[in-house]
C-alpha cells in the first residue's frame, strides 16, 4: 500500500494542471469484469441496438430516417431530382457519421438499386443492382435523386403533431423520433440489420396483401394471418418453395426460414438457358462461379459456357448446354448445388418503445394499429384545437357585429394604442385574444358582409368540433379512419406479386432425381494422410505416383463418384465426406491433404479410410493390447448430412490397426514376443455401439503387444493348424524356425 501510495504521488506531480480538476484522474482502480461490462460495453451494447440496427414500428432505421425526413424538408416530394451530392451534405446535419454511409443507405432505399419492394427514393443514375456484387453505384456527384411519389404516405401530417420530434446531435434542429407512416412499411420493405448481441431480419411482403391483412386484424383479431398474408415477396422475383405449416410457424414465432429460388426459361433452339432472376440472398457473381467450380471438378457435365448478359433490360445468366441435355434435370443439380436455391432466414426483430423484441407477424400488425392510432388521436386532437380556437375568435367577432360603429367608436376615442385591447374587452365583454383579434383587422373588412362570410363558419366549425371530439371518443372512428388511409393505399400502390409460389413438395421431388456422377475411380490414400481420385484414363496414361518424402501409399480403393469416405482418425472420430466431394487427380501430384480439406481438429491425424455406397460389411478396431471390437458399417450412416461423428472407436485402448471387411475372413496377429495367433473375424461379436471395447483375442505377456496384424490367406503356413484356436483369449504360437513359408508372409 505504501509503494501504491508513492506511485500515486509520483503521478500526482507529474499531472498536467488540466488534469487537476478531474476526479480521480490517474488512479489505478481494481474492478471486476463484470463491473467493466455494465458500466462500458452494456451502454455501448443498448446505443447500438437503439441507435442504429433495429428497425421500429414506424419499419426504419435512424439512419434512413434521418436522410427522408432531410429530404422532406428539401423539398423533394415534388418537382425534379437534384444531385445525390447535395442531398448527402444536408442529411449530416442530423446524421453526422461520414458522407459514405448516407450515400449507401440512399442507395440502398433507391428504384435503381432494386433492393426494396416499393423504394422511397426515385434515382437518376447508376445506383448499382443489389443482385451483383460487382455492379457498384456511381459516385454520389453523378447521380441525382428526389422522394419516391409513396413516400408521401410517409410523411402524412407528419405537421400535425402526430408524432414527437428530438433535437438534432448539436440541437440546432428538430427531427422526427418516428414517421407517421400510414401503412405498415415495417413489413412491406426487408430489413437486415446485426447489434452486438442480437440481430433483425425482416423479410418483404407485397403491399396489398400486407394491408389487406391489417384490414381484417382491425375488423377481427382472432384471423389466420396466412390467409390473406400468403408469402413474402421479393423484388428481385424469383419463386418462393411453399409450405403453409412452415410459413405460419414463421408468422406466429417470429422466426424460422423459406428457401427461394431463381426462375429460368429455356430456349430450344439456342440449347440454353437464361435465368431471370435469383433468390435475394445471393448475387449473380456467385452462382456462376459455383458453377464454373463445380464444371472444372467435374460434378456437373451438361454445361459448355456460361456468362453474365445482365443488360439494361434486367438481369440474365446464360448457360449454353451440351447437345442432349436433358435441361430439366440439369436445373434441379444446380438448385441443389448452388446458391440458385437458397434459404431466407427470418428473425423479426423490432424495437418497441426502445425495447428490442422479436414477434410474430399479427403481433407487428396489433403493434403497428396501436401505433397508428395513436398517431390518428394525435392529428385529430391537433386539428381539433385549432377549431376550437378558430371558433373562439369568431365568437368574438360575432359580439362585435351586434354593434360595429360602437367598435369603432371604441377604437376611436381611444387615447393610447395600448389601452385599444383592454377598452374592446371592457366594451364587448370579450377576452384578450378576441380582442386582440378585432383590432387587428383591417378597416376595410369592417363591413357586414365581411363579418356575416366570417360568421356563417361557426356554425360548420361546430359541427366539425363535435365530430372530431366524437373519434377521439370511440376507438371504432378511429380505426375507420385507419382502414379507409390503407384501402386508399392499396388502390394508389398495389402491385401483384413478384414472387411466384410453388409447392415445397414438387422441390423434394425434383432434388431425388438429380443424377450423381457415377464414373468409376480409384483411390489412393497415403500414410501421411493425402488423398488422391484418378480416373481409369487418366491412371492409364499415368507413370510413377508422386509422393511426400518418406511417405507411401497404404490403401488403393477401386471406387466411384457416388460413393462415400469415411475418414477415421487418430482422436478417435470420423471425418465424412463423398469422392464427388475430391476433384480429379493425376499420378505426377501430391493429391489433397485430407486434414486442411476436412478440417480436422489440431494434432489430428488420419489412419484409416472407407469407400462405401451402401454401408454394408463392418469395422474391425485391433488394439495393442489383443482386443478387437467388431462395429457395423452401418452404425456410422447419418440421416443428416453430418460432417463428424465423435467417439468412432473405443478410446480405453490405443489403436494398433483398422480394416473395413464386406464379409468375414481370417486375420492374423503376431506380438512382440514372436507368437502368432489365426482368428476369423465371425468369432469376433458384432455390436452396434461404436465405442465398445470389444473382446480380449490375443492375451499379452508384461511388456508385450500386438505387433503385426493382416489379413491371412489359407495355406500361406505350414502346420496353420497349431495358430488356430477354438477358445479365446489365447496366446498363439511360436513359429518354427525352418518354416519357410514364413518369410513370404514379412511378419
Amino acid at each position: 500500500m505504501a509503494q501504491r501510495r508513492k506511485k500515486e504521488a509520483v503521478s500526482e506531480k507529474k499531472r498536467p494542471v488540466a488534469d487537476a480538476y478531474i476526479a480521480g484522474a490517474g488512479t489505478i482502480v481494481d474492478e471486476s469484469v463484470t463491473e467493466t461490462l455494465k458500466s462500458n460495453f452494456m451502454p455501448y451494447a443498448m446505443s447500438v441496438i437503439v441507435s442504429r440496427a433495429i428497425p421500429e414500428i414506424d419499419g426504419f432505421k435512424p439512419s434512413h430516417r434521418k436522410l427522408l425526413y432531410t429530404m422532406y424538408n428539401m423539398g423533394l416530394l415534388n418537382g425534379s431530382t437534384i444531385k445525390s451530392a447535395n442531398i448527402v451534405g444536408r442529411t449530416m446535419q442530423l446524421n453526422p457519421h461520414g458522407d459514405a454511409a448516407i450515400y449507401d443507405t440512399m442507395v440502398r432505399l433507391s428504384e435503381g438499386n432494386g433492393a426494396l419492394l416499393h423504394p422511397f427514393v426515385a434515382s437518376k443514375g447508376s445506383f448499382g443492382k443489389a443482385y451483383s456484387r460487382d455492379m457498384q453505384c456511381a459516385a454520389a456527384r453523378y447521380t441525382e435523386a428526389k422522394l419516391a411519389p409513396i413516400s408521401a404516405e410517409l410523411f402524412a401530417d407528419i405537421d400535425k403533431d402526430t408524432v414527437d420530434f428530438v433535437d438534432n446531435y448539436d440541437a440546432t434542429m428538430k427531427e422526427p423520433v418516428l414517421f407517421p407512416v400510414t401503412f405498415p412499411t415495417v413489413l412491406v420493405n426487408a430489413n437486415m440489420g446485426i447489434a452486438a448481441g442480437m440481430a433483425s431480419s425482416i423479410c418483404s411482403f407485397n403491399l396489398k396483401e400486407v394491408c389487406e391483412t391489417t384490414i381484417a386484424y382491425i375488423k377481427d383479431n382472432d384471423i389466420n394471418v396466412a390467409d390473406t398474408l400468403l408469402a413474402p415477396d421479393f423484388s428481385i422475383g424469383g419463386e418462393l418453395l411453399y409450405d403453409r405449416e412452415q410459413i405460419e410457424k414463421i408468422y406466429e414465432t417470429g422466426r424460422g426460414s423459406f428457401k427461394v429460388r431463381g426462375t429460368y426459361t429455356y430456349d430450344r433452339d439456342n440449347n440454353c438457358i437464361d435465368i431471370n432472376s435469383i433468390p435475394p440472398t445471393t448475387t449473380t457473381e456467385a452462382i456462376i462461379e459455383k458453377v464454373v467450380e463445380l464444371v472444372k471438378s467435374k460434378k456437373i457435365t451438361e454445361i459448355n459456357d456460361i456468362r453474365d448478359e445482365t443488360d439494361l433490360s434486367g438481369l440474365q445468366i446464360t448457360i449454353d448446354l451440351k447437345r442432349g441435355t436433358d435441361h430439366e434435370k440439369l436445373m434441379a443439380k444446380l438448385y441443389k448445388m448452388t446458391p440458385l436455391q437458397d434459404s431466407f432466414a427470418c428473425n423479426f426483430n423490432i424495437l418497441i418503445a426502445s425495447t428490442p423484441r422479436v414477434m410474430g407477424v399479427k403481433e407487428i400488425i396489433s403493434e403497428w394499429v396501436a401505433f397508428r392510432s395513436e398517431c390518428v388521436r394525435r392529428r385529430v386532437y391537433f386539428k381539433l384545437s385549432k377549431a376550437k380556437d378558430r371558433l373562439h375568435l369568431l365568437k368574438g367577432m360575432q359580439r362585435i357585429l351586434l354593434d360595429i360603429d360602437k367598435a369603432i367608436k371604441i377604437v376611436r376615442e381611444t387615447g393610447e394604442e395600448k389601452e385599444v385591447v383592454p377598452n374592446l374587452m371592457i366594451g364587448f365583454g370579450i377576452d384578450e385574444v378576441q380582442a386582440e383579434y378585432v383590432a387587428e383587422i383591417k378597416l376595410r373588412h369592417l363591413n357586414r358582409e365581411y363579418i356575416l362570410k366570417r360568421l356563417e363558419d361557426i356554425e360548420e366549425l361546430e359541427k366539425t368540433i363535435k365530430e372530431m371530439q366524437s373519434i377521439l371518443d370511440s376507438r371504432s372512428k378511429i380505426k375507420r379512419i385507419i382502414t379507409d388511409e390503407l384501402e386508399e393505399v392499396i388502390k394508389k400502390y398495389g402491385k401483384e406479386r413478384k414472387t411466384a409460389l410453388v409447392s415445397a413438395q414438387i422441390d423434394d421431388a425434383s432434388a431425388d432425381e438429380v443424377p450423381i456422377d457415377n464414373s468409376p475411380v480409384t483411390l489412393f490414400f497415403t500414410r501421411d494422410g493425402y488423398f488422391k481420385k484418378i480416373t481409369p484414363q487418366s491412371l492409364r496414361m499415368s507413370g510413377e505416383q508422386k509422393l511426400k518424402d518418406g511417405d507411401k501409399i497404404v490403401q488403393t480403393i477401386e471406387s466411384a463418384n457416388d460413393y462415400d469416405l469415411l475418414f477415421f482418425t487418430s482422436a478417435e472420430q470420423v471425418y465424412k465426406s463423398r469422392v464427388i466431394d475430391f476433384s480429379d487427380g493425376k499420378a505426377s501430384v501430391l493429391g489433397e491433404y485430407v486434414a486442411s480439406k476436412l478440417d480436422y481438429d489440431e494434432g489430428e491425424n488420419s489412419v484409416y479410410m472407407v469407400a462405401t455406397k451402401d454401408y454394408s460389411g463392418f469395422m474391425l478396431f485391433v488394439f495393442d493390447n489383443g482386443r478387437i471390437s467388431r462395429v457395423p458399417l452401418s452404425s456410422y450412416e447419418t440421416k443428416t448430412n453430418r460432417k463428424k461423428l465423435i467417439k468412432a472407436y473405443c478410446g480405453k485402448y490405443k489403436l494398433h490397426t483398422v480394416f473395413h471387411f464386406t464379409e468375414d475372413c481370417d486375420i492374423i496377429l503376431k506380438s512382440t514376443g514372436g507368437r502368432m495367433l489365426i482368428v476369423n473375424t465371425a468369432s469376433i461379436p458384432l455390436k452396434a455401439s461404436k465405442e465398445n471395447g470389444g473382446i480380449a483375442v490375443m492375451t499379452q505377456k508384461k511388456g508385450q503387444r500386438i505387433y503385426t496384424a493382416k489379413v491371412y490367406k489359407t495355406g500361406r503356413l505350414e502346420n496353420e493348424h497349431r495358430y488356430r484356436t477354438k477358445n479365446l483369449p489365447a496366446a498363439g504360437s511360436m513359429p518354427h524356425k525352418d518354416n519357410a513359408a514364413q518369410a513370404k508372409l514379412n511378419l
